[in-house]
């Protein structure tokens, strides 16, 4: 088979890392003769980095607005992002490259287009008319701060309110200032002696378009006369005033003020308000006014044919309500219904039947936008129940402490889940339809399941449906509910080595195929789970203790050959029924009143009952040992085939049979070196010396401690208190760029000591020496001073054999060298195929076997599957080992390293994942330079280098991971997963995935103005408002006001924002097929005036000569 040439590869790879494929294929020419070559199928041109969808509640929400007749929700945010949702599943996120907050949002109704409003004072015009929404215009005013925007529904004249009181008109077809501007003091006149204040509030009067409605922050409200250029009255007021409201009829209007009370106002009438209400004030016998309460920041007044109109306000609760939660209030007729809400409220809307302001409002849900929660309130019903939210809303529910991703699960899995899920949906929502149901779904072209985990900071697991770039929570598990809740401050002897959150997850590992799930916790717990479709009740939750320990003493003679004895906890025919200790806890302090022997949580001791799902199998904890609290779990890995868990901190590893409930192997790190050493630690790879990585190591060369070795990221760090990391509270971002180095597998508060921890952990079935000739069960353990070391696993056979028969563990004495943290590995075939770890078929543990089904069980034996034809004697296998610095592919078992890739010189790698696509496997990466880089399998050719984005916090370090078929994700803020891909083909296929957000609906009828008052002159009053704004009745506007930036909205999208060669390519070649199609286009349209023109001359012609003889009155 011939020989691959090292290709070209993207422009942004470095030379240094050409070099070192260059280095790698010589090295590959020496010792690699012997090798089966492998056929490559990836190449650059399959790989295009671009992001595809965003899940979850818009981050720190600032403003909102709802189309009627499209049924569109818009949410903007603080730091200048744009949510649209329509019917779930269709949901688009959109930025303003500014970054400037987003004060408000106006739609044109009906039209497919969005003004939004920022504090950077620009206005915005977004095509919503295409998948991914585009500013078609800009306007940046110069002189004066936007402060209120209000659009009149089927108008083309924005109005714009500002600072200074002033309001100026945008042409929003243009994107132009009129000359027309109402200023403050025309608008006042002697009214007030001091300056009103900023503009709160403008609408015009909904049965007079021609008036115009002022409400300035001082108390004043002025209707200004648009045709006559003076206001019509003026109403005064001495408290400020936040909103503003009108009846449909258009002869009240209603205002909310600052002490908490509503004044309605007759519009003729503006010596004083027809009537005062202070909705929460407690009324006070002798006549005297009511106490003030707190600003009622919004008021709506909607009306209804049938019967009185709702008055519905956020705010105005009285002072004396301390701790008291925000409320929404709903006025109609004389109940006043009081909401609670779980955060603050940031807007709110009434969702109303038409979308004329001159008609009966029927208002049918209020859409009430929280600090980190979207409710729906249905009107309609009695006590106002809310509507079930379908949009994946609630990722943030407990802070995400960490993230898995799984693409091309087993197809049962995502209904299996489903069905246990379903059991968990609250009661008691509105029976109604979701009213926003806008838009349409895209199509689905990708047809493989993914499935999402979270793991949160209050100990639940949710599991996602991420199918085809939507997100639907499928299952919730709370991990919590196996240990004895702390009643106060006082009753905490043991949780107490976190600050909070004691139950916050930090590692998932989950086997898909056998559904076997294992956690680890930030209070140095694992628990392990068994999917089960029954309901059970266990009497005893299975429990062992595991002292691992740190021991400096022992090192001068580490015996890691013998395997400690361990207790063997009663053998009695069912291991379930005992609860297992490998230490028993006899005492909580040791002779010298040191906290020793203890877990920091305390498991159940009552029997739990546990429903159809996710049910413990086991948990496992580390004790305190000496006054020194466990060190926190940095990797974990479980094996259904094997029935094993295993993990390690900075102090050493234990392996626990999950089957039989004991510990079979439990070593400090030093101890896994065996005979080799620990302090004399020679390289066992061919560089005789160990170079510093990238000057990130605290080297000194003198000194013969563990310290001279490179301080890691992963590197875990000593502590006698473990604070939770600051990336797990919630709404904190690590403010300095600089970016701790401390990854997701350490989370201690750091210590001067460094310790070798264990980083990486892989179950395998391959070969572990060097003589071998068959692959057999082992593990590979990887620490973060780049040691991979191979314990070999002997197995009892199946069946009972397997409850009865110890498994026995020895370190094989296979030590390979890397630079840097291990963070991945993973195994290959003879012909480059992924050999995945063993596993056993999901069957349900709950219900009794038959015979028959026992005896299948007892022959049937696990073993990876290698996609090619089975493992021979002669077949070898790859082991592919990625590090923080580097990556290496090693053959099996002759261990010559046939492959070596630098990834990185100066940073370090962050994630490493070997993943699946286009039928072909590689290695993808993301670096803390913010590069995405992939490597083909098993060359590692640099395949793609795109410069994503900086890691500028901790959380998109602990979420970042990569899965098959070219899907990555992490989490973008503190309540958003953004999901990416690789892969060119999802690129391309991913303009037809998106959902339509606009769909061509008919705007409803005009409300009717009846025979009596179209003969005397009631109803609704049109105003030519072009006539009156267009330039040549108010002039140009002055230039220095304002300054018309056009938007680059027009391009469907640029098919993904690709970015990398590929994609510029990509958008070159859509440029040249847009610009060719605009041309033929063209060319037609000339064709078709051509032929209109001839046709027309024609048809002139015979008209000619039929009439050309008759007299004008015998036409």
């Amino acid at each position: 088979m011939r020989k691959f040439n090292i290709r070209k590869v993207l422009d942004g790879l470095t030379a240094v890392s050409a070099a070192a494929s260059a280095s790698s294929a010589a090295q590959q020419q020496q010792t690699g003769n012997r090798e089966t070559e492998i056929q490559e199928t990836l190449q650059s041109e399959h790989f295009q980095l671009c992001k595809t969808v965003r899940h979850g509640f818009p981050y720190q929400p600032s403003a909102l607005a709802f189309d009627p007749v499209q049924k569109i929700l818009a949410i903007g945010t603080q730091t200048g992002a744009l949510r649209l949702f329509g019917r779930p599943g269709v949901e688009c996120y959109c930025q303003h490259d500014s970054g400037a907050a987003v004060i408000q949002l106006q739609f044109l109704i009906n039209e497919g287009a969005l003004v939004s409003a920022l504090a950077d004072d620009t206005l915005h015009l977004w095509n919503l008319r295409q998948k991914r929404p585009a500013i078609l215009h800009s306007l940046k005013f110069n002189r004066e701060r936007i402060t209120f925007c209000h659009l009149p529904f089927q108008s083309k004249w924005l109005y714009v309110g500002t600072e200074r009181g002033n309001i100026h008109i945008v042409n929003v077809e243009s994107f132009t200032l009129s000359g027309y501007v109402i200023m403050w003091n025309k608008a006042i006149e002697l009214s007030s002696k001091s300056h009103p204040g900023p503009i709160v509030h403008i609408s015009d009067n909904p049965m007079d378009e021609g008036k115009l409605l002022i409400g300035f922050e001082s108390g004043t409200v002025v209707l200004w006369d648009l045709k006559s250029k003076k206001a019509d009255y003026r109403y005064t007021h001495d408290e400020a005033i936040h909103s503003v409201a009108w009846h449909h009829e258009g002869k009240q209007f209603i205002c909310s003020h600052s002490d908490g009370t509503l004044t309605i106002w007759n519009v003729k009438s503006p010596t004083k308000p027809f009537q005062t209400i202070t909705p929460h004030g407690k009324q006070l016998k002798d006549g005297k006014k009511p106490e003030p309460c707190k600003p009622i920041l919004k008021v709506e007044y909607k009306t209804t044919r049938a019967g009185e109109p709702f008055i519905i306000l956020s705010g105005g609760l009285s002072y004396d309500t301390v701790g008291r939660r925000p409320c929404l209030t709903v006025m109609h007729g004389k109940s006043t219904a009081v909401l609670e809400m779980d955060y603050s409220i940031v807007d709110f809307l009434t969702l109303c039947e038409t979308p004329y302001p001159n008609d009966f409002q029927e208002p049918y849900a209020v859409v009430v936008l929280l600090e980190k929660d979207l409710v729906l309130i249905d009107l309609a019903q009695n006590g106002y129940p809310i509507f079930e939210n379908p949009y994946p809303l609630t990722i943030h529910e407990s802070p995400v402490t960490c993230c898995e991703y799984f693409a091309d699960c087993p197809v049962d899995l995502i209904p299996a889940l489903y069905s246990v899920g379903a059991r968990q949906k609250r009661q008691g929502y509105s029976k109604k339809e979701w009213p926003i149901s806008g838009g349409n779904w895209g199509l689905i072209t990708q047809s493989y399941p993914e499935i999402i985990i979270t793991g949160h900071a209050d100990g639940s697991i949710k599991f996602w449906d991420a199918s085809a770039i939507t997100l639907q929570v499928l299952y919730k598990l709370k991990t919590a509910k196996v240990f004895e809740k702390s009643r106060n401050k006082d009753d905490r002897p043991n949780t107490d080595i976190v600050d909070e959150d004691p139950y916050a997850i930090q590692i998932i590992s989950w086997c898909p195929e056998s559904r076997m799930l294992c956690i680890a916790g930030v209070s140095a717990h694992v628990i392990i789970y068994r999917f089960s479709k029954q309901e059970v009740t266990t009497e005893v939750i299975p429990m062992l203790e595991v002292r691992l320990l740190y021991e400096i003493n022992d090192v001068e003679s580490p015996d890691g050959e013998q395997v400690p004895p361990l207790p063997t906890p009663g053998t009695g025919s069912n291991p379930q029924s005992i609860v297992p200790q490998s230490h028993p806890s006899t005492s909580s302090s040791s002779s010298d009143g040191l906290r020793d022997n203890v877990p920091c949580l305390k498991v159940k001791n009552s029997p739990l009952k546990q429903s159809p799902g996710y049910q413990t199998e086991l948990v496992i904890q580390l004790v305190w040992v000496s006054g020194e609290p466990p060190q926190q779990i940095t990797s974990l890995a479980v094996n259904s085939a094997y029935g094993l868990v295993v993990f390690g901190n900075c102090n050493g590893i234990a392996m626990v049979d999950y089957l039989q409930k004991t510990v079979l192997l439990n070593l400090g790190t030093i101890e896994l070196y065996g005979s080799n050493d620990p302090y004399r630690r020679e390289p066992r790879s061919p560089r005789k010396t160990r170079q510093p990585s990238g000057g990130l190591c605290d080297i000194n060369e003198g000194t013969v401690v563990p310290e001279d070795r490179c301080k890691s990221p992963t590197s875990a760090k000593m502590s006698r208190k473990l604070s939770l990391p600051t990336e797990l509270k919630p709404d904190l971002d690590v403010k300095d760029n600089s970016f701790s180095r401390s990854r997701s597998s350490s989370v201690t508060s750091i210590d001067k000591e460094s310790r070798e921890a264990i980083s990486a952990l892989h179950f395998c079935e391959t070969f572990t020496r060097k003589a071998d000739t068959s692959p057999s069960p082992c593990l590979w353990v990887g620490t973060t001073l780049g040691t991979v070391l191979v314990i070999v696993l002997n197995l009892p056979p199946g069946g009972e054999q397997r409850l009865l028969q110890p498994v026995i563990v020895s370190p094989s004495g296979t030590i390979l060298r890397l630079k840097g943290a291990i963070l991945r590995m993973a195994f290959l075939d003879t012909t480059g195929s992924l050999v995945p770890p063993a596993h056993e078929p999901w069957r349900e543990h709950n219900v009794p076997e038959d015979k028959d089904e026992k005896d299948k069980s007892k022959k049937r034996r696990p073993v990876s599957v290698s996609p090619s034809s089975s493992q021979e004697i002669s077949e070898n296998q790859y082991a592919v080992i990625c590090s923080e610095k580097q990556a290496k592919v090693i053959s099996l078992p002759s261990q010559n390293c046939i492959y070596k890739q630098n990834i990185t010189e100066t940073s370090f790698v962050l994630r490493g994942d070997i993943v699946s696509l286009s039928n072909s496997i590689c290695l993808a990466c993301f670096c803390a330079n913010g590069h995405i880089m992939t490597f083909s399998l098993p060359s590692l050719r640099p395949l793609l280098d795109v410069y994503y984005l900086p890691l500028t916090n901790m959380r998109i370090a602990r979420t970042f991971c990569f899965t098959n078929n070219g899907q990555a994700l992490y989490l973008v803020s503190p309540t958003e997963i953004q999901r990416l891909t690789y892969s060119q083909e999802t690129c391309e296929n991913l303009q037809e995935m998106l959902g339509e957000l606009f769909t061509p609906v008919e705007t409803p009828e005009a409300p009717n103005r009846g025979f009596f008052k179209g003969l005397f002159g009631g109803g609704a009053q049109s105003l030519d408002r072009e006539e009156l704004f267009g330039e040549s009745a108010s002039g140009k506007a002055s230039r220095s006001l304002a300054q018309h930036i056009p938007g680059p909205g027009g391009i469907e999208g640029v098919k993904g924002a690709a970015s990398g060669v590929v994609g510029e390519l990509a958008r070159a070649r859509l440029a040249l097929d847009e610009r060719g199609q605009k041309l033929g286009e063209l060319e037609e349209k000339t064709a078709a005036m051509l032929y209109s023109a001839d046709s027309f001359s024609k048809h002139a012609h015979e008209m000619m000569l039929k009439y050309k003889d008759k007299k004008w009155y015998q036409f």
